[in-house]
């Protein structure tokens, strides 16, 4: 099975604020999604090609779900992971920990969001 992550969340307590710092670092643009109907009150979609590998996913705020710190952290795919960790700070987050080498498999950064989830920045180099 390859890229099996179909899709991920990221909750948020506050859109706006997550939604500049994950623009921010990333350097992408972030797209509103349709409300579905029940507990989601907003989605706020990353960039994503159907036909590219990898999966795509949205910040979410919802009623019960809340940033998890910890929780299940995902990586996004850089060129090169320092320059993205560059960002964090300036932006609004923290870095857990700088780029480091992961063998074989490429370099991560973790760092924190503004609403206090993990996540990863990987590249190859």
């Amino acid at each position: 099975m390859a890229n099996p992550v179909g899709w991920f969340e990221i909750y948020v307590e506050d859109m706006d604020r997550a939604k500049a710092f994950y623009e921010s670092v990333l350097g992408i643009t972030l797209q509103q999604l349709p409300t579905p109907e029940g507990d989601v009150s907003f989605m706020m979609a990353f960039p994503m090609d159907p036909e590219g590998s990898g999966a795509s996913g949205a910040l979410v705020r919802m009623g019960d779900g809340r940033p998890q710190g910890n929780g299940v952290p995902i990586y996004f795919t850089c060129d090169d992971c320092s320059v993205q960790a560059g960002r964090v700070a300036s932006s609004g987050g923290s870095i857990f920990k700088e780029k480091f080498s992961i063998g074989d498999y490429g370099f991560i950064a973790l760092a924190t969001d503004t609403e206090g989830n993990m996540f990863g920045l990987h590249s190859m180099s």
